[in-house]
């Protein structure tokens, strides 16, 4: 429990203003006006509903600045990964425009990634693999997709594939091997490269996605579902009947789901 009466430690306030910077500059961004395609593999239909149509989170449940400091630090070692791959060997692609010696080429500074129905769809892929070493056997061009995650999930990736292990990374990474085939032709004929990081070790495991069409046909239906239901007004069913679900415990919009009548 915080002793109030107790004065904030340097640390503390030194902390307390990073914070409030990084949040202040999140507060900034425009706040999506799209389904993000890393999203779609979410288990509750409602929940991405909700978050596409921008409904105000519960009330205590915006990140907080060490969870906004947790992402940033995943941005910088996934930089440090596109690193270490094209350190050996890998033509590795990551914006438009992009060299693999990270020189930029002008007015191509941008992400690749893709954008359907009307720019509601969009998705935005971590790199394009045009090169891999001859000895690795790997098909190209293929999908790169970069993880960071705590011993724990790492762990459990490792073990398990990250088609059981995390299916919302597989959901991703089907979606986006078949939206981006037009940009990229070949890109579903060829396994994606997966890379997960493990925030605390820094142990690397890589594993080759073949393109799963099923899942990521399953996936554009939902997109479309919840755009539809979304333009109707209608609400999606949610995942559990019970608040005690465990995703439904985790809910940024537990409260307001579970305060409508169904």
């Amino acid at each position: 429990m915080l002793d109030y009466n107790r004065r904030p430690t340097c640390a503390e306030r030194i902390n307390a203003v990073i914070d409030e910077a990084i949040a202040a500059e999140r507060a900034a961004v425009a706040p999506r006006t799209y389904l993000g395609g890393s999203r779609l593999g979410h288990p509750c239909e409602r929940a991405l509903q909700f978050e596409f149509t921008g409904a105000p989170k519960d009330e205590g449940r915006e990140f907080s600045g060490q969870t906004l400091r947790i992402f940033e630090i995943g941005h910088a070692l996934e930089d440090l990964a596109i690193g270490w791959l094209r350190g050996a060997g890998f033509d590795l692609f990551t914006r438009k425009g992009n060299r693999p010696d990270g020189e930029q080429l002008a007015g191509a500074d941008f992400q690749f990634g893709f954008s359907v129905a009307g720019g509601r769809i969009r998705g935005h892929v971590d790199g394009i693999i045009a090169a891999a070493p001859q000895q690795l056997g790997i098909g190209v061009p293929a999908l790169w997709e970069c993880k960071t995650m705590n011993a724990r999930n790492w762990r459990e990736t490792v073990a398990k594939g990250v088609v059981v292990a995390k299916p919302v990374y597989a959901a991703q990474i089907a979606l986006y091997q078949a939206y981006m085939e037009p940009q990229v032709p070949g890109i579903s004929d060829n396994p994606a490269l997966f890379t997960a990081i493990n925030k605390d070790t820094a142990e690397l495991h890589h594993e080759l996605v073949p393109f799963d069409a099923g899942l990521a046909q399953r996936m554009s239906d939902r997109a479309v579902r919840i755009l539809q239901a979304s333009d109707a007004g209608d609400l999606l069913p949610r995942i559990a009947t019970s608040r005690d679900f465990h995703e439904c415990r985790m809910c940024p919009w537990s409260d307001r789901c579970w305060g409508l009548a169904a």
